[in-house]
């Protein structure tokens, strides 16, 4: 089953708001063998509106739109998907009393903007959202569905995994069955793994594509199959897995879609291994990253962002001498700074970063980008200096990114 997705906002086009709602839910339908042929993003102008649910009712049976049903005058979704299916505004009581519940829980006293909530198309069925004032609409035409979602992500995914998608499935019901693989490698560039694998695409069957996924040092290798029976799909897939990993070996760090942080935990998690994080370029970035993985306290301790000069010494035992000879950015100062993190946190592991993230600070000798980091398991240290960019936020990024996989490298032998 095709759909496509209209995204609503001017917020959207002019870079106020990343748009990550049609992101995931091409992610969600493609669970289920949907997929998503195409994404447009128009502003809350009613022609333009218009003109998109025109074309993409034209092409696929089922559209999916999210954005602009808020209580204010610029959203127009509402209005317009009223005019486009030819029916007209009426006042629901079922969805002012379901807002009045959602109002009641925060304390929120109900006021005329909200209560305008409650104006609805006669031509929808109104599914109602138990987290929001905005209802679903769920509009249907010529044996074609058009479901309209508030923009706000947690709304609109709540919508979509407990309401949407399941009504969807039993309106189209798909035998399609779309299967996935994605493992981590390390140690190859995206060209030198391409000519690696050069066989193995040449002998896959054709229900099945690789496709490469690149970042800094590593790259996402994702096996998709397709079939209309399941079972089949499965064993397809799984068959070219087990011959795709027992080429790659060692070199896969991860047999899952995870971020880089969560590979890292995973190692750390069947190990038994703790890490604590020594940051000064990165501000803390490491440990942000760290945290964001659910059950990462049964194996991270802690952070010291060591900024400043004086709290690499006073708190991680840094050498005044060294930091003085041969900088903060140096091989000398960043490996006191894992070795002191890993010792006052009572870690098996750490991870240290020093860097000149910019605009400015460079030298000729230490230009922006320069980045040192030091990882430690036990009593073994390895470090290794980087060169990244002028862009501030690129360099922490990248550092963060190169910090992980060289935890990764020392724990996997690499």
């Amino acid at each position: 089953m095709n759909v496509e997705i209209i995204v609503i906002g001017d917020e959207l086009l002019i870079g106020q708001v990343t748009d990550t709602n049609s992101a995931w839910i091409a992610r969600e339908l493609n669970k289920i063998g949907w997929e998503i042929t195409e994404i447009t993003t128009v502003r809350d102008r009613r022609e333009e509106m218009l003109s998109a649910f025109n074309q993409s009712f034209a092409r696929v049976n089922v559209v999916l739109v999210t954005g602009g049903l808020g209580p204010t005058k610029d959203d127009m979704t509402k209005q317009t998907l009223c005019d486009f299916f030819g029916g007209k505004m009426i006042f629901d009581d079922s969805v002012l009393q379901n807002i009045e519940r959602w109002l009641s829980k925060r304390k929120i006293k109900l006021n005329d903007s909200t209560r305008s909530q409650a104006m609805v198309p006669d031509v929808c069925s109104v599914i109602q959202n138990p987290v929001g004032t905005a209802p679903v609409m769920w509009f249907e035409r010529e044996g074609k569905v058009l479901v309209s979602m508030p923009g706000v992500p947690f709304e609109m995914k709540n919508a979509m995994e407990n309401e949407v998608i399941p009504r969807l499935r039993h309106r189209f019901p798909d035998h399609t069955s779309i299967r996935h693989f994605t493992c981590l490698v390390m140690n190859f560039t995206e060209s030198a793994l391409s000519e690696y694998l050069t066989d193995f695409e040449a002998e896959m069957p054709s229900a099945v594509k690789l496709a490469y996924l690149p970042n800094p040092g590593v790259i996402r290798l994702r096996l998709t199959a397709r079939g209309e029976d399941d079972l089949e799909t499965c064993r397809m897939l799984e068959k070219q897995a087990e011959k795709l990993c027992g080429l790659l070996g060692k070199n896969i760090f991860s047999y899952r879609d995870t971020t880089m942080a969560g590979a890292l935990g995973a190692i750390l998690e069947k190990e038994g291994y703790t890490v604590a994080t020594a940051e000064s370029c990165t501000g803390g970035n490491i440990a942000h990253e760290i945290t964001l993985i659910p059950g990462s306290s049964a194996y991270y301790k802690g952070s010291i962002v060591s900024y400043a000069n004086e709290i690499k010494e006073t708190v991680l035992g840094v050498s005044t001498e060294d930091l003085e000879k041969y900088g903060a950015v140096s091989r000398q100062v960043v490996e006191q700074m894992v070795k002191g993190v890993q010792k006052l946190m009572h870690t098996d592991c750490a991870v240290a970063t020093s860097g000149v993230a910019g605009p400015n600070g460079g030298t000729s000798e230490k230009p922006v980008g320069t980045v040192w980091i030091a990882v430690a398991l036990g009593d073994k240290i390895v470090s290794e200096k980087f060169l990244f960019g002028e862009n501030r936020k690129y360099n922490i990024e990248r550092a963060t990114h190169m910090a992980f996989l060289s935890m990764i490298k020392l724990l996997s032998g690499s």
